[in-house]
């Protein structure tokens, strides 16, 4: 009895496991579009003087405004929670936006974050307080940047440029346009689950593709 049980379950398990897959496939759920057409990063620079923009990226965007020391344990954060576990995909990228005078701030702090990762997808972009509250005002969001420019939020961007988040999130079922930096429990849990699923979503959408083109 013992030995048809054993058979039994390493028979079915496969299937179950097939199955299981398969529906997660066809329930697939992409994370929702919040905000159409965010403003692209016309006018921004990089520390090496490229420009940088949202059009055919992921973006994780970032405002962490004119005292960038405020934020940089929100910096290495989102540098080890997200950032570490996903740049290696070739279009992701973080995107951090600085008043233009900040540069010496940001190499300070872009040295400790190699010691993370590479920083090949992480760029701190430069440009005038003018362009960059035209970027945050963008968004739409229920939030606002402070004096110095700054907000604690980082938000995510596909790359047609809209912004994805939540509709309905926690026991209000607030939309959640942003994920708070400074709460290591939100970047940790709700981010990195958001970051999967768009990740996942162009995977699939890929995938897609080379088969009809196989077709």
């Amino acid at each position: 009895m013992k030995k048809y049980l054993v058979l039994g379950i390493l028979f079915l398990l496969p299937i179950t496991a097939y199955l299981f897959f398969a529906m997660s496939t066809s329930y697939f759920k992409p994370l929702p579009v919040i905000t159409h057409s965010v403003a692209e990063l016309d006018g921004f620079k990089t520390l090496k003087g490229n420009p940088v923009q949202l059009e055919n990226k992921i973006t994780v965007l970032g405002f962490f405004g004119s005292n960038l020391e405020a934020h940089r344990a929100y910096a290495y954060n989102l540098a080890q929670k997200i950032y570490s576990k996903n740049y290696a995909f070739r279009e992701f990228q973080f995107v951090i936006l600085l008043p233009n005078g900040t540069e010496e701030q940001a190499k300070d702090i872009e040295t400790k974050l190699k010691q993370i990762a590479p920083l090949d997808s992480w760029y701190f972009a430069f440009g005038t307080e003018k362009d960059i509250q035209r970027v945050f005002q963008s968004l739409e969001s229920n939030l606002s940047l402070d004096s110095n420019m700054s907000s604690s939020y980082v938000f995510i961007i596909d790359k047609e440029r809209n912004l994805r988040g939540r509709k309905e999130d926690g026991d209000k079922k607030e939309i959640l346009y942003g994920f708070d930096s400074s709460k290591i429990a939100e970047i940790n849990n709700k981010m990195s689950d958001d970051v999967k699923v768009l990740l996942a979503e162009y995977r699939r959408a890929l995938k897609k593709y080379k088969s009809d083109r196989e077709i």
